[in-house]
């Protein structure tokens, strides 16, 4: 071999070596899909952690042995995790859309649990599970959605965790965070949105007269089947009905106006008799309820974005069974196994 040749192949090496620091090479990307994940430092029981990533945070596929790889994070850290709690690329940015689609919608009200509860990419048991609502913490439902299957029929809220993401759950799950002295009266029906029309003050105290909308049984194509508005009865010191309206087919959203100067005004969604939609707007004044106007409602129903049907894609199908046959041939002709 001619001393230049030498010489090349000397500087190529020295090239590559300078080029990955001894790091071993990336054969793909994966988003932590979990609120947290330990990254262990062996395959096997009781590994010791070497370290914790967050939901969302992006990882560096090492290496892939059957259903579990090794990741490097951003921290540098590398160690072995179950590729099952992974999400692809696509599923992220499926999940990223689902988030701005709900940042869209108006709040239905606040909600809670009593236990703690799994929040999914798609309303779907089988969908994954990226985040859990834990008791005492609070959330806006923006959205319903009735899933039948063979096995059961389910009803599901989309709830917005934070300004950039949402989730599903299931919606039996709920309770609705309006006061328990105006729940009381839900009579078993379970509460889908509430609205405050306002304060009242009694003395030294001051109250809400409120909006609600409730159905009566679940597992029904629509959101509501009853509307009633509450008002706060200084002589009597308690909540009396001023408006109600039952036997609906009412859908979201809900909205309440605030209009200074002249008062409160909401607006429902009802199906007519005939299958048509109209929107409902009523004024609120004093305690009186009155019907200002209905307008014919051709909107779509509320659908989730297209990109965010990838999120609910089991992660062996969409993404590491796509890639399984690549990472191997990768693996073999850079590790020779």
């Amino acid at each position: 071999m001619s001393g230049s040749r030498v010489r090349y192949l000397i500087a190529a090496l020295i090239l590559a070596g300078c080029g990955s620091g001894g790091r071993e090479p990336v054969i793909g990307e994966g988003f932590v899909a979990p609120a947290t994940l330990n990254l262990r430092q062996e395959l096997g029981p009781r590994q010791p952690s070497v370290a914790l990533v967050r939901h969302g945070e992006r990882l560096e596929i090492l290496d892939r042995r059957r259903r579990f790889v090794k990741v490097r994070a951003s921290s540098g850290a590398v160690g072995w995790i179950d590729g099952d709690l992974l999400f692809g690329p696509e599923q992220m940015e499926g999940l990223h859309a689902l988030g701005r689609w709900a940042a869209t919608l108006p709040s239905q009200g606040q909600t809670t649990v009593l236990d703690t509860l799994n929040v999914h990419t798609e309303p779907s048991r089988e969908a994954p599970s990226f985040q859990q609502f834990r008791e005492g913490e609070h959330a806006p439902v923006v959205a319903h959605r009735l899933v039948a299957s063979p096995s059961r029929t389910e009803d599901w809220s989309l709830v917005r965790l934070s300004s950039a993401e949402a989730g599903w759950v299931r919606t039996r799950m709920l309770f609705m965070s309006i006061p328990d002295e105006v729940a009381q009266y839900a009579e078993g029906h379970r509460i889908m949105s509430y609205f405050s029309l306002g304060e009242v003050k009694d003395g030294d105290r001051v109250k809400q007269n409120w909006l609600w909308t409730t159905i009566s049984a679940g597992g029904q194509p629509y959101e509501f089947d009853a509307v009633r508005v509450f008002v706060w009865s200084q002589s009597r010191r308690r909540y009396e009905t001023a408006f109600v309206e039952r036997k609906l087919k009412g859908y979201y959203p809900v909205e309440v106006v605030q209009t200074p100067g002249a008062g409160p005004s909401f607006s429902i969604i009802v199906e007519e008799k005939d299958g048509s939609r109209v929107r409902r707007t009523y004024a609120f004044q004093g305690y009186h309820v009155r019907l200002e106007s209905k307008a014919p409602w051709n909107h779509p129903v509320q659908t989730w974005p297209p990109p965010a049907s990838a999120a609910g894609k089991k992660l062996e199908k969409s993404y590491f069974g796509r890639w399984g046959a690549s990472l191997t041939g990768l693996r073999r002709k850079i590790f020779g196994r």
